[in-house]
């Protein structure tokens, strides 16, 4: 009945402590040997995303919230801001908070930020990233995320400039990208070059920008630690992240 796994990364497949157990690496090898295509749908940019994922090899990546969809060695879609668009947010956010915020900043190739702590010392385990004051940044971009305050500011700068925002539940971050740059419109890419249908995708997620995903999906699974608005549209609940929730959703429910 299905034949697509989408697997969101941070609060779903990662632990807090960001490793993946060996239990789930077992189940999703299960997974792929009984014929499962296994992919990982997540806001982080490609580059950062991939140091996580090494022990699973998924066979298809959705990165930036859905700006770049990889399957194997091919890109089959992408969304981005142009080198104008990407300038122009960017020092909105900085006007608007009079230069106080921090920004990330995905592109194909790296994962930019002007951090005031080096995020190696805050997480020994983030991967790569370059350190930018973004005074002379002048690149198109998949995502831009800026640390806000107040919502009002974060519909400020998308209405401006015509763009979606979403906000991370785990602070005051939020998410800035192209209208047609979401998870559901990277599945509605994905299922048509490989065609599949959204009722074969089993989707798995804790957060906001996961919702639209699981209610596209012909399986919504929220995990047991997801915020209270995935719960509420999801078709079923597993265990938390960190009690390997999606392995043991699979084993239970679709290896068997």
């Amino acid at each position: 009945m299905y034949k697509l796994i989408l697997l969101d990364l941070d609060g779903t497949l990662l632990h807090t402590d960001k490793t993946i157990s060996d239990y789930t690496v077992s189940v999703l090898e299960q997974c792929k040997r009984k014929g499962f295509i296994v992919g990982v749908s997540t806001a982080r940019g490609e580059s950062n995303a991939v140091q996580y994922i090494k022990r699973i090899s998924p066979d298809l990546i959705i990165s930036s919230g859905g700006a770049l969809v990889r399957y194997k060695d091919e890109v089959l879609y992408s969304c981005n801001f142009d080198e104008d668009e990407t300038r122009k947010i960017i020092d909105a956010g900085f006007e608007l908070t009079d230069s106080k915020c921090e920004i990330t900043v995905d592109t194909l190739e790296a994962h930019y930020w002007n951090y005031k702590e080096d995020p190696h010392i805050m997480s020994p385990d983030w991967g790569e990233v370059e350190y930018t004051d973004y005074s002379d940044f002048n690149q198109s971009s998949l995502k831009i995320s800026i640390e806000l305050q107040d919502e009002d500011i974060a519909r400020k700068i998308a209405d401006r400039f015509d763009c979606d925002y979403a906000r991370f539940s785990d602070g005051n971050w939020y998410k800035f990208s192209k209208r047609n740059a979401t998870k559901e419109r990277a599945i509605k890419e994905i299922i048509y070059k490989l065609g599949i249908s959204e009722k074969e995708i089993i989707a798995f997620g804790d957060d906001y920008v996961d919702i639209e995903m699981l209610s596209i999906s012909g399986l919504g699974v929220a995990m047991g630690n997801a915020i209270k608005e995935v719960k509420e549209i999801a078709d079923d609940v597993t265990k938390s992240n960190d009690e390997d929730g999606v392995a043991v959703y699979l084993e239970e429910n679709i290896l068997k």
